[in-house]
């Protein structure tokens, strides 16, 4: 068992609390981990703050956070940004490791790539504290700036394929990493996409539906469009010229981006609307009826696993969607949502038109269903005891 002197230093180049989908992963991780009663500090990428400041959770244990400054900052040109990604990432990290007046009993790593992944495994070596990934993609070198041979692309399968396995644990998102890492590392552990689903409300039932089915997209498709979000567009479309009343809701992208994706005119029925602070964004996910993924079934999206589709649980939404990476685990047809035969347009539509005819008593299950399977499956307290034991049994 931990002492009460014992503390975890979660580290990693990303925003947080809030700001990137790296950000809600990593809170859900030190969340369980508070919740077991250790203390945790999370030292980020963000500028700020100078000193470590106290994040609420529940549990016997705390979550404080620092800004290192490791990210570029704000505005920084590609050749500021890449000298910093390449060249210094992880300097400021192991420089504030061995600052502290105690060292952490383990180290949680999340992102960073090569050079930081390579800097931290040093330190943690030098210093005989245990170093734990958090791996959560598979990253497709041809959707990577700069392409399969890029230095971008080389440094993300860099730290996947050699640095990560040289780590003394590692905690997976997917079913497909666990396999992967189970045979290079000597401890694993699978924990999915986690929040604090308890305190996340989900608002008055709604006791009937408007006069137009409507599904929400929020995030940001990427340079590969992993969320198909053409395709979404394009079955909307389609099911409102089959006398289905549909509206799209997307949160996010711009309207020229989504003209872009289009190669148009905004379909009939989608309604764009911008980008949203992150915090703003759950209600506006509680307006609708389902929030919609679709993605291809590639290596890619097997390894990872969308943290869109668990806030959208959380958040009492069902889900239209194909089953990519383990949420065929989470999401039954008619229940939690409805399950998409494939990602072709047209297998969408198939799927809307299923959803328009749903009754109001329907969609009220399926909320409470959705729901439901968040309590179960994504609060990060219902990870606090395993994560715990895991992190007892890694030490050096």
């Amino acid at each position: 068992m931990s002492r009460r002197d014992d503390w975890v230093a979660c580290v990693g180049p990303i925003a947080f609390p809030w700001g990137e989908p790296g950000s809600r992963r990593v809170f859900g991780l030190v969340a369980s981990l508070a919740a077991a009663g250790r203390n945790v500090v999370v030292a980020s990428g963000d500028p700020g703050p100078r000193l470590p400041e106290p994040l609420h959770v529940d549990g016997a244990g705390s979550v404080r956070h620092v800004g290192l400054g490791e990210a570029p900052p704000s505005g920084a040109g590609p050749l500021r940004a890449s000298a910093r990604m390449f060249l210094t990432w992880g300097r400021r990290t192991v420089r504030w490791l061995d600052e502290q007046p105690t060292k952490p009993s383990h180290v949680l790593l999340h992102g960073g790539q090569a050079q930081y992944a390579h800097r931290l495994l040093r330190w943690c070596h030098r210093n005989g504290v245990p170093l734990i990934a958090d791996v959560v993609d598979w990253y497709n070198g041809r959707y990577v700036r700069g392409g399969v041979l890029g230095p971008l692309n080389i440094s993300m399968q860099t730290a996947l394929r050699h640095h990560y396995p040289r780590c003394d644990a590692v905690i997976a998102i997917s079913s497909l990493l666990e396999r992967h890492y189970l045979s290079r590392v000597g401890a694993v552990i699978r924990i999915p996409p986690t929040t604090d689903v308890q305190h996340t409300p989900v608002g008055p039932p709604r006791t009937c539906r408007g006069p137009a089915l409507t599904l929400v997209y929020a995030g940001s498709p990427g340079r590969n469009n992993k969320d198909l979000l053409a395709t979404v567009m394009t079955a909307v479309g389609k099911a409102n010229s089959a006398d289905v009343r549909v509206e799209l809701r997307i949160i996010g992208p711009s309207v020229d981006e989504v003209r872009s994706m289009a190669g148009g005119p905004v379909p009939e029925g989608v309604r764009v609307m911008g980008r949203m602070a992150q915090r703003q964004v759950p209600a506006a996910l509680r307006e609708a009826d389902f929030t919609v993924l679709l993605r291809r079934p590639e290596r890619a999206s097997d390894a990872g696993f969308s943290t869109k589709f668990c806030e959208s649980l959380a958040n009492g939404v069902p889900v239209l969607a194909n089953l990519t990476s383990d949420m065929g685990s989470y999401l039954r047809d008619g229940v939690e949502g409805l399950i998409c035969p494939d990602y072709s347009e047209t297998g969408l539509m198939r799927t809307v038109q299923r959803a328009a005819r749903l009754t109001d008593r329907d969609l009220t299950m399926m909320r409470e269903a959705a729901r439901e399977q968040a309590l179960k499956s994504f609060d990060y307290r219902m990870y606090a005891d395993s994560l715990d034991a895991f992190f007892d049994a890694v030490r050096r």
